[in-house]
């Protein structure tokens, strides 16, 4: 089951939760559902020595970058972590701006608090939303200008993930982006595009 009893699918789907409820593996889960070709990125932990010390971003290319690490001096600070805005360009804004060109489906994992430092990466989230493809993609379960007005667009619909549902969700959620994907094939789509997960 999702947040709410029945969740209408707009063409972006983003899910949410609380760190570690495993919106990232989810994420992947349903990508390996669809065959598809996709394109954006995603985040992953950097530790050393068994704890968390920074944040890697990754293109679905394979361009890789450091996001952000306790040991960055850098302007841009969310919590303990300085963000390598540079890396987070380099590879997040290159894997949106490709993946909006290419591929049919965009993914994002994830846009929180350190991915806004960038007001590049911001205009290349709202120009992947506005694009004609899907996005598929995480987001923080934070309140701040620009993640509500993400959540708040008519064409994106955001399912709360939870210990209890995330393992149900991987196959009503790609059936939903397939049915946008190839609601998209057919031509033409509404601004309401996709299925139900209920």
């Amino acid at each position: 089951m999702v947040e709410d009893e029945r969740v209408s699918l707009r063409r972006n789907l983003f899910v949410t939760g609380r760190p570690g409820v495993g919106k990232t593996t989810l994420i992947e889960k349903v990508l390996e559902r669809l065959d598809v070709r996709a394109g954006g990125f995603y985040t992953r932990e950097i530790r050393e020595g068994g704890k968390r010390v920074g944040f890697s971003i990754v293109g679905m290319d394979g361009e890789r970058g450091v996001l952000a690490h306790v040991g960055i001096e850098s302007e841009h600070r969310v919590g303990k972590y300085g963000v390598d805005r540079e890396d987070l360009e380099r590879v997040g804004v290159a894997a949106l701006e490709s993946a909006i060109e290419e591929a049919d489906l965009v993914v994002m994992d994830e846009i929180g608090r350190m991915e806004l430092c960038s007001p590049l990466f911001r205009d290349a989230v709202i120009r992947a939303l506005d694009c004609p493809g899907p996005v598929l993609g995480t987001i923080q379960d934070r309140s701040n200008e620009f993640l509500d007005g993400v959540r708040s667009r008519d064409d994106v619909s955001v399912v709360r993930v939870t210990e209890e549902n995330r393992d149900e969700l991987a196959d009503a959620l790609a059936d939903a982006v397939g049915k946008t994907l190839a609601a998209d094939a057919r031509g033409p789509r509404d601004a309401e595009g996709g299925g139900n997960v209920s």
